[in-house]
Order: C-alpha cells, then structure tokens, then sequence
C-alpha cells in the first residue's frame, strides 16, 4: 500500500487539477512555470537523465513533481513518463506492485489528452498498452471497449499494432469471457478487416510495400475462422444476401471471394460475381486471368473472352502476356479453330519461347 501511495499519489494529486473546460494545447513547446523555474528545469533534468540511463525508480519523484506543479510543461514528460512506467511494469515480478506501474502507465496517456489533447493518436498508444498488461487479467473485459474507442477515434489511421491484438481481444471475449456472440465478431470483424483493406488501397496508391499489412489480412482471418466456422455455406447464409443488397460493397466482395476461395467453391455463381465486383473497381492481372479461366471452363466464351482479354492488358510481364495468349490459343483450339490457335501460340512464341513451345507440343497445335 505505501508502495501505491508512494507511486500514484502526486500523479493523482496532479490529476485534480483537470478542468472540464481547459483547452487543448499541443504541448509543443515548453511552458516553464514562472514561479519555481529552477526548480521544474532541476526535475526536468533528473527525470529524463534517470529514464534515458534505466535508473526508473529514480525518476519516479521528479517526474512527479512536474506532473503536479506543471502538468503542461511539455508533451515529453507524458511520453517519457509512459516509458517510464513501461518499464517498471515490465520489470516488477510482484503482481500488486506491477498493478501499480499500469495503472501509472494508464494516468499518463489520459493526463496527456488532458493537458496536451491528440487524443487519437494517444489511445492508439494507451489501448495497445492496456491490452498488453490486463488481456488475460482481471481487467480483460475492459480491453475489447478500449480498443474500439481507439478505433472509433482514427478509423483507418488505427496503429498497425493494434490490428492483430484486437482480433485477439475479441477471441478473448468470444472464449473466455463469454461475451460476444456470432454477430458481434462478425461486428468487430468487419470494422478491422475494412481498416486493414484501407491501408491495402493506400499502400498500394503510393507504391509502398503491402507484404506486412496482408499479413495482417492473413492473420485476422485466421483467427476469425477459429472462432466462427466460415465456409460456403456461411458465406450464402450470412455474406450473399447483403451482397444482392448491395453488390458495389468492395469489402464484402473481398469477404466473399476469398472465403469461397478457401473452401474451394469457385463454380458457385457468387463466387464470379463477387470477383467481377473487386475487378470493376480493382482491376488485376491475377483476377482476370482466374474468372477468364473460371469462364471458360463454364463454357461461357463471352465472359471468358472478356477478362483474358482484360488479363492481358494487365498483364506485368512478357511471360504473363504470353501464358494469356496461351490460354486463349488452347480456347479456340479446342474450340476447332486450330488455324486461330496457331497463330495464338506464335505470339506467345515471340514473348515466351519455353513456355509456348511446351504447351504447344502438348496439345499439337503449333505445326
């Protein structure tokens, strides 16, 4: 208990001083009190020297004299502060005492918000951290709130780290706390799933790497199907009949052709459909060679003619472009034009000359 006292108690001195009306300030620049400057430029230096060389406990107390007497001096003594207790929660073994740390963590960013504002960008920070030290505590059905207010606040600004530990907190909450049902997963699902397509898109827009972010994807829906059992079945059930509602839905598209795609039902209708949806409005090489494939395999030459024509248009390489002709050659030929065909497998002869020659010879087309 003295430990407590002797942790929080000025924090929380600090923390009566909030007004309901008090602005906003960023907190950029430093605010040196008028009165007791030497003082505060004394604690300043002590805490920071002490944090920076990992002696925490020593800068307990003149970090919390600045907390007290200048709680807006600068944005600094809030993210060292942060750091601060971080470190000490990590470190301390006795389980009341390491409480004592995180809920001196928790102060920070709320005294931050308080004094400095950027409340989005700092719950980012508090509900990584809350659900660091309290999923699989006493607190752990306040993680999955905490998250979403974060998520409520920036939208698709959300911090990458959150991503993952948020599908985790909702199995949390669907597995041993009892309290989610299907449809709230499914809730939750979608809200970060939509996140993680938006920084797909951005990425994509400014030609930065996505390996990380579809990672991401991977891994959220991963958890998702050890938690709900996705197949086709469920896909008709609870996906198709909003995607009749509403077929420029892109998210659900996504949601549909890729849960389908896994349960290994592309000749459903809906399948196709959902995939011609994405490429109306995501158009791609690998998409439009599938559904021309998928097309052509249904004996539905028009649509199959269509997207390999599309394909290659898209087509990346000179090796995509000929496998594309190669497609369209092997069509026609079964088709009975061979004369066509030939000529098919010519061009793709003068892009790819191994690849067109082997499956030339396989299906005699070529001489």
């Amino acid at each position: 208990m003295k430990m407590r006292n002797k942790v929080l108690s000025l924090a929380f001195a600090a923390a009566s001083f909030f007004a309901a009306e008090q602005a906003h300030a960023q907190c950029k620049e430093w605010k040196w009190p008028d009165a007791d400057r030497p003082k505060a430029e004394e604690c300043n230096v002590l805490y920071s020297d002490a944090v920076k060389n990992g002696h925490y406990k020593q800068a307990i107390a003149p970090h919390q004299w600045l907390l007290k007497n200048v709680p807006n001096l600068n944005t600094s003594i809030y993210i060292q502060g942060a750091e601060l207790f971080d470190k000490l929660a990590d470190q301390e073994k006795d389980a009341t005492k390491k409480q004592v740390y995180v809920d001196s963590l928790m102060l920070m960013y709320d005294m931050r918000i308080q004094y400095c504002g950027e409340e989005a960008s700092v719950m980012n920070r508090k509900a990584i951290s809350f659900y660091k030290y309290n999923l699989n505590g006493a607190k752990a059905a306040e993680v999955l709130p905490l998250m979403d207010k974060a998520i409520e606040l920036n939208g698709n600004n959300t911090s990458d780290g959150l991503l993952i530990p948020y599908m985790q907190a909702v199995r949390v909450g669907a597995t041993k706390l009892k309290n989610l049902n299907e449809e709230q997963i499914l809730m939750r699902y979608d809200k970060i799933s939509a996140i993680i397509d938006a920084k797909i898109s951005k990425a994509t827009t400014e030609g930065k790497p996505t390996d990380k972010i579809l990672k991401y994807k991977e891994d959220v829906d991963a958890i998702l199907m050890t938690l709900v059992k996705i197949n086709c079945d469920f896909v008709r059930k609870n996906l198709a009949p909003k995607f009749k509602t509403n077929p420029s839905d892109i998210v659900l598209a996504k949601k549909i052709f890729s849960f389908m795609l896994k349960d290994k039902c592309i000749d459903d209708p809906l399948w196709l459909e959902a995939g011609e949806a994405i490429h109306k409005v995501e158009k791609s090489f690998v998409l439009a060679k599938n559904l021309g494939l998928r097309y052509s395999s249904m004996d539905n030459m028009e649509k199959s003619e269509y997207y390999l024509n599309e394909a290659f248009t898209l087509a990346p390489t000179n090796q995509d472009k000929a496998e594309i002709l190669l497609a369209q050659g092997t069509i026609v030929g079964k088709k009975g034009s061979k004369s066509e065909a030939r000529k098919l497998f010519r061009q793709a002869l003068e892009l790819d000359a191994r690849q067109a020659i082997e499956q030339a010879l396989r299906l005699s087309l070529l001489f």
